[in-house]
C-alpha cells in the first residue's frame, strides 16, 4: 500500500491552494511517499526497488517523456531519482525527485511491484536547477502565488489601474490550463512530441499565446473591437479569468466571446501562473502596430486634422505577458522577462501568436532573435511620419510629436501601485543609446535629422475632473516663440475612440481661421465637450480623441497635436464592516453613486474574489438609481483561508456599463 501524503507534499512544494486531494508537485524538488509492504522488511543495501515515470500518451525515453530509475543512497536533484529517508522497518519512506528539466503535465509513477501512483508535475520557479529559477522570495510571491493583481488601463496621461482575479489556483482551474496545452494543434499532431517539448519553458508560452486566441485552434477567447457583441459579452464584463476559463472548458472547446487585449494577457497569466511560470501583465501606453516590419508608422490626416483610418495604427493602449526564464539559445545577459502576446494581431510562421522574445533583445534592438522581435520592438519604439492629404490629391508632411511607448507599467510586488518598466525595453527617447539600437536594429527609414518647428509650439491642456455624464472645457495651447506677428489657422476636433485607435463620430469640433499671435504671446483656445453630445458616441473605453491642427500662413507649416483623454467613471467605495476571520461570516457594504444626469435602470453589482466568494456574486438592484443618488447593497462572505485578498466590484447598468472597484481585505485566523 501506498499513502501520497498528499497535503504535506502539496504544502512543501506550494500547490497547497490548489487542493490536497491529489498530488501536486514541482520538478527539481523531491516529494515524500510511505510505501507499506505487504511482507518482510526493508533491508537497506538488500531490498531492491525500481522506477517508472511517465508523462503523455506516448511515453519515450528519446522524448524524455519517459524515465527510469532505481534508489540510490541519496537524492540527486539533477535527475529522476528515489532514496529511502527512513529506518528499516515495514514502512518505508520514500523521498522521489523529478529532473528539474522534465516535462511539465500528468504523470503516472510505477513502484515495482507494488503499484502506481498519479501526480501532476509542474514549472519549479524556487528550484535552482529549473530553468524559471528566481531568486526572490517577494516576487515570487506575486508573479506565481497571487492570484489577484492589476491591469493597467485608461491612457499614458492617465493611467487607469483596473483589478484583476487571476484565480490560478480556484478550482479545476489547473486541468483546464492542462488541458488547453492537449488541445493545443502541435498536440494533436503529435503527442510525443508536443509532451517532451513541455520541459522548455519558451515552447509552453509560445503554445500559450496562441491558444489564449481562437485564431488558428480550439483556443480560449474570441477576439472583437466593435462595439456589437451579439453573441457573446463585452471584454468589458470579465472581472478575472476564472469565468473565461470554465466557460470554454465546460462548452466543449469552444471560445468564449468577447477579449480584447487585456482579457487576452489576463487569462495568459492566469494559465502561466498555473502552470508554474512566474508572470506578469505588462501596459505600453501609445503602442504601434507595424504591418509591414519597417519600423516606422505613417499616419494620414485631412486638411480638418481628421484622421483616414488605416491598418497601421497606434492604440491608446496594449497589454501584453511578461514570462521569466533562461535563454539557454541566446547568452545569459537576454536571462529574464520574455515578452509574449497572445493578443492577435500579425502571425509569427503562419500562427496568430507572439513571443517569447527577451526584453533585453528589445532594448538593444537585437532584432534577430528569436521571437518577434520586429514587432515588438515597433510596438515600443517606432518612428511616426504623419501625412496630410489634401483636397487636391497632394501630400505633406505634418509636424508631429507623438512619440510610441510611454509609462510602460505593470503592477509593482506587494503594492497595487503603478512600477514604470520603460527603461527595461528602450533607452531614454533621442539618446545615443537609443539611436545605436536603430541602427542595430537595420532601421532604414529614420529620418535622422527631422526639422521641428521652433516657431509655434502646440499642445493639448485639459482640467481634472474629467468625468462621464459631465459637461467640461478641453484646451488648444498655441504658442509663438518667434520675433514675429503669427496668423494661423487652428483647427481643433474631437471624436470617440476605441482603445486600440478605432475612430468613432465627431464629439465636438471648432474652426478658427484667423488666430493672431504676437512674438511671446499665448493663446489658450477652448472646446466645450457636452455629454449631450459625446455621451452615446463614446464606447466602454471611456475615451475621447482629441486633435489640434495649426496652419502657419506665414510658413505654410502644418503642426499637430493629438491625445487621447479618458472620462473617469464614478468611484465604487467597498467598506468591510467587521473584523475578517478565517471561516466566519464577513460583511462588505459596497457604494457606487450616479453620476449621469438621469436614472439608471436595470443595475447590478457583481463581486469576485479568489477564496473568498467561491465564484461571481451578483445582487441586483431592484429599483432605478436617480441622477446624484447611491446605488448601494451589502454583501456577506465567509472567507476560507487566511491572508491578503482582493475583493473584486463589478456595477453594471444599462447606461453606465461597467464600473470596476476593489478593496484589499486581510483576513486573520
Amino acid at each position: 500500500m501506498v499513502a501520497f501524503l498528499k497535503k504535506l507534499n502539496n504544502t512543501d512544494h506550494r500547490t497547497d491552494l490548489n487542493d490536497v486531494d491529489r498530488l501536486i508537485v514541482r520538478r527539481g524538488q523531491p516529494f515524500t511517499i510511505s510505501l507499506y509492504l505487504r511482507s518482510g522488511t526493508y533491508q537497506p543495501g538488500v531490498s531492491s526497488l525500481n522506477f517508472i515515470a511517465e508523462t503523455g500518451p506516448q511515453p519515450s525515453e528519446q522524448y524524455g517523456t519517459r524515465a527510469s530509475f532505481g534508489l540510490s543512497a541519496n537524492i540527486d536533484t539533477s535527475r529522476w531519482s528515489a532514496a529511502v529517508s527512513s529506518p528499516p522497518g515495514d514502512m518505508v519512506a520514500l523521498s522521489i525527485c523529478s529532473a528539474p528539466d522534465a516535462p511539465i503535465g500528468r504523470y503516472t509513477l510505477t513502484l515495482g511491484e507494488s503499484g502506481q501512483i498519479e501526480f501532476i508535475l509542474l514549472f519549479n520557479p524556487w528550484c535552482p536547477g529549473d530553468t524559471v529559477y528566481m531568486d526572490n522570495e517577494q516576487s515570487l510571491e506575486e508573479y506565481v502565488l497571487s492570484q489577484d493583481g492589476i491591469i493597467f488601463r485608461g491612457s499614458a496621461k492617465h493611467p487607469i489601474p483596473t483589478p484583476w482575479n487571476f484565480g490560478q489556483f480556484e478550482s479545476g482551474i489547473l486541468d483546464i490550463c492542462l488541458r488547453i496545452l492537449d488541445m493545443n494543434p502541435k498536440c494533436l499532431k503529435n503527442p510525443g512530441k508536443d509532451c517532451s517539448g513541455r520541459r522548455n519553458p519558451i515552447y509552453v508560452s509560445r503554445v500559450l499565446s496562441a491558444m489564449v486566441n481562437c485564431n488558428d485552434d480550439k483556443g480560449v477567447l474570441f477576439g472583437k473591437w466593435s462595439d456589437d457583441y451579439e453573441g457573446g459579452v463585452s471584454p468589458m464584463f470579465w472581472r478575472g479569468s476564472v469565468e473565461i476559463l470554465r466557460n470554454w472548458d465546460t462548452q466543449a472547446c469552444q471560445p468564449v466571446r468577447y477579449g480584447q487585449c487585456w482579457v487576452f494577457a489576463a487569462v495568459a497569466c492566469t494559465i502561466s501562473r498555473a502552470l508554474g511560470l512566474p508572470c506578469r501583465v505588462v501596459t505600453n501606453y501609445l503602442s504601434a502596430h507595424d504591418t509591414n516590419s519597417n519600423l516606422v508608422i505613417e499616419r494620414y490626416v485631412n486638411e480638418n486634422g481628421e484622421p483616414i483610418q488605416s491598418r497601421e495604427m497606434i492604440w491608446n493602449y496594449h497589454c501584453w505577458v511578461e514570462c521569466w526564464m533562461a535563454r539557454p539559445d541566446f547568452k545569459s545577459d537576454f536571462n529574464g522577462w520574455q515578452a509574449s502576446d497572445p493578443t492577435p494581431q500579425e502571425r509569427s510562421d503562419g500562427v496568430y501568436c507572439c513571443g517569447p522574445i527577451p526584453v533585453r533583445a528589445i532594448k538593444e534592438g537585437e532584432l534577430m532573435f528569436k521571437y518577434d522581435a520586429p514587432f515588438v520592438f515597433a510596438e515600443v519604439n517606432a518612428d511616426i511620419i504623419t501625412f496630410m492629404k489634401k483636397k487636391d490629391g497632394s501630400i505633406s508632411e505634418v509636424n508631429n510629436t507623438t512619440v510610441v511607448g510611454q509609462k510602460i507599467s505593470t503592477k509593482s510586488v506587494n503594492s497595487d501601485a503603478r512600477e514604470d518598466i520603460t527603461h527595461l525595453y528602450k533607452y531614454p527617447e533621442g539618446s545615443d543609446e537609443e539611436r545605436e539600437a536603430f541602427k542595430k536594429a537595420n532601421h532604414q527609414n529614420k529620418l535622422l535629422h527631422r526639422q521641428q518647428n521652433q516657431g509655434l509650439h502646440l499642445t493639448i491642456k485639459v482640467t481634472s475632473g474629467m468625468r462621464k455624464g459631465c459637461d467640461f472645457d478641453v484646451f488648444a495651447v498655441v504658442t509663438n516663440n518667434t520675433e514675429s506677428e503669427k496668423k494661423c489657422r487652428l483647427v481643433f476636433g474631437s471624436c470617440a475612440v476605441s482603445y486600440s485607435g478605432i475612430l468613432g463620430e465627431n464629439c465636438g469640433f471648432k474652426d478658427l481661421l484667423n488666430v493672431e499671435l504676437s512674438p511671446g504671446a499665448e493663446r489658450r483656445v477652448p472646446l466645450r465637450l457636452n455629454y449631450s453630445k459625446y455621451g452615446d458616441k463614446i464606447t466602454g473605453d471611456n475615451l475621447i480623441r482629441l486633435a489640434a491642427l495649426l496652419f502657419d500662413y506665414t510658413t505654410n507649416e502644418t503642426t499637430l497635436a493629438v491625445r487621447n483623454i479618458v472620462l473617469e467613471n464614478p468611484e465604487i467605495k467597498v467598506r468591510i464592516l467587521g473584523e475578517p476571520k478565517v471561516n466566519r461570516k464577513l460583511a462588505a457594504e459596497i457604494t457606487v453613486q450616479n453620476s449621469l444626469p438621469y436614472p439608471l435602470e436595470n443595475c447590478c453589482f457583481s463581486i469576485e474574489g479568489a477564496n473568498l466568494t467561491g465564484g461571481c456574486v451578483i445582487s441586483e438592484l431592484g429599483s432605478p438609481v436617480g441622477p446624484g443618488e447611491d446605488a448601494k447593497v451589502k454583501m456577506y462572505f465567509t472567507p476560507t483561508h487566511s491572508g491578503l485578498r482582493k475583493l473584486v466590484v463589478d456595477f453594471n447598468s444599462t447606461k453606465l456599463c461597467h464600473v470596476k472597484g476593489y478593496r484589499n481585505v486581510i483576513i486573520g485566523k
